[in-house]
């Protein structure tokens, strides 16, 4: 397949929660993650859904530049199963002086062969890492696979002095936990290019889309997370960057 076409499941024009400022988000198709709380569950397939060229993508960014001040975000699915495109998307766009931002579990990433990584982070101006579980063993249970390399993502994107935001959904019975709360605000310290934190607090508003779609909802009983909740959380986790007991 042509490199500078890409695999896409659908385009935000004008998305405020996926980096900064009003952002041109675009979702790519194809996601190896199962995490039980996805409110894109139709992402998950690799099958073509509908096929773009990078030329075709920036001609429709062009088209609402006057209202998309923040910038061209990547999203999915997980943007980095289609680097190449990912690369040539972000190649053009900053030769059009337009920041890039790359929203990824960092799952694909493998510390015994950073090439392809390093293709999309070459222009890439911030990276959206969702860090699921701190704890391996439960992130396994929450997403089917292992964090290690998504840890060793984290401390390579620190090491490598590109910039990061770090996303993590709190989920009642899950996440929703003092103990990895603290483990996450802890390995959060030790990273140095930490601009942002987002504690998102978990929501069942894609029980719907499960059901037509045919897939069993694992959480259907899983209340969502209240705003008090989520900024209770989000207290544990930076009283644990700053050092705070």
């Amino acid at each position: 397949m042509d490199k500078r076409i890409g695999n896409i499941h659908s385009i935000e024009t004008c998305g405020t929660v996926d980096g900064p400022g009003v952002r041109f988000v675009v979702f790519l198709q194809g996601c190896p993650m199962r995490c039980l709380y996805c409110h894109n569950p139709d992402t998950w397939s690799t099958a073509e859904n509908q096929p773009m060229s990078v030329d075709e993508i920036l001609t429709k960014l062009d088209s609402v530049k006057e209202f998309v001040k923040g910038g061209l975000t990547v999203t999915g699915g997980e943007p980095l199963m289609q680097y190449d495109f990912v690369s040539e998307l972000f190649k053009s766009a900053k030769e059009k002086g337009i920041h890039t931002a790359l929203d990824t579990s960092g799952i694909v990433f493998n510390p015994e062969n950073t090439a392809p990584v390093d293709k999309v982070l070459k222009y890439t101006d911030l990276v959206l890492l969702d860090i699921k579980h701190i704890n391996n063993e439960e992130h396994i249970k929450l997403t089917g696979h292992s964090n290690k390399n998504i840890l060793a993502f984290a401390r390579y994107l620190s090491d490598n002095n590109i910039p990061m935001w770090i996303r993590h959904v709190v989920v009642p019975g899950i996440t929703d936990n003092e103990k990895y709360l603290k483990e996450l605000g802890q390995f959060i310290k030790t990273l140095k290019t930490v601009k942002a934190l987002d504690v998102l607090p978990y929501h069942d508003m894609a029980k719907v889309k499960y059901k037509n779609l045919g897939i069993d909802y694992k959480l259907k009983d899983v209340p969502p997370l209240t705003k008090e909740e989520a900024i209770k959380a989000r207290d544990i986790i930076l009283n644990a960057m700053r050092g705070s007991k």
